[in-house]
């Protein structure tokens, strides 16, 4: 595995704005995506799970996973602001 740490830390809040949490790597967003995401069906879900799946494996940029993570968040209103 390359480097994957993100240019930029998200921070997104869970259990209803009661605990914050900073994502600034592909694993770190893929173990919130994976463990307690509000609702994962949503395509921006997929694109967030597969974009920091292939960032792991080296065959996508931090950057586009960075993106794709960012989308998700914005589309189920985590990002906090």
């Amino acid at each position: 595995m390359q480097n994957d740490l993100w240019e930029v830390t998200y921070e997104i809040s869970l259990d209803c704005g009661d605990h914050f949490k900073r994502v600034g790597n592909s694993r770190e967003a893929l173990e919130v995506l994976m463990t307690c995401w509000p609702r994962p069906a949503g395509k921006n879900f997929k694109v967030a799970k597969k974009a920091c799946l292939g960032a792991l494996k080296g065959n996508v940029s931090s950057v586009v996973a960075a993106q794709a993570f960012l989308s998700a968040a914005k589309e189920v209103g985590l990002l906090r602001p």
